[in-house]
């Protein structure tokens, strides 16, 4: 699930745009951990009319998600100390498998 909130720490995004960017992980598994999200109250969704199309699902961080930012730059740093990664720390979340969602 943090790909999911590393994902939108840089803005909000809509589902597809999540699931590219945490890696495409099928759409009953990002639902699934949105929602929990959502549940624990650390993204809020909003929906938009698009004008005749399907509505779209928009994804942003509370105040709560935002302050994850702390714990994800420790793993970050953690993670370039630690595994001997050339590439800055985001590299070190992108190993993860990504049919879960990572998490």
């Amino acid at each position: 699930m943090l790909h999911i909130v590393r994902a939108l720490l840089n803005g909000e995004k809509g589902f597809n745009e999540l699931a590219r960017a945490v890696g495409g992980c099928n759409s009953a598994t990002l639902t699934q951990r949105l929602e929990h999200l959502e549940t624990l109250a650390l993204i809020s969704k909003r929906t938009e009319d698009t004008q005749g199309k399907l509505a779209r699902s928009v994804y942003t961080l509370t105040p709560a998600g935002l302050e994850l930012q702390s714990v994800i730059d420790a793993i970050d740093t953690w993670a370039v100390t630690h595994l001997n990664t050339p590439a800055p720390a985001p590299a070190a979340f992108s190993e993860l498998p990504a049919t879960d969602c990572a998490g």
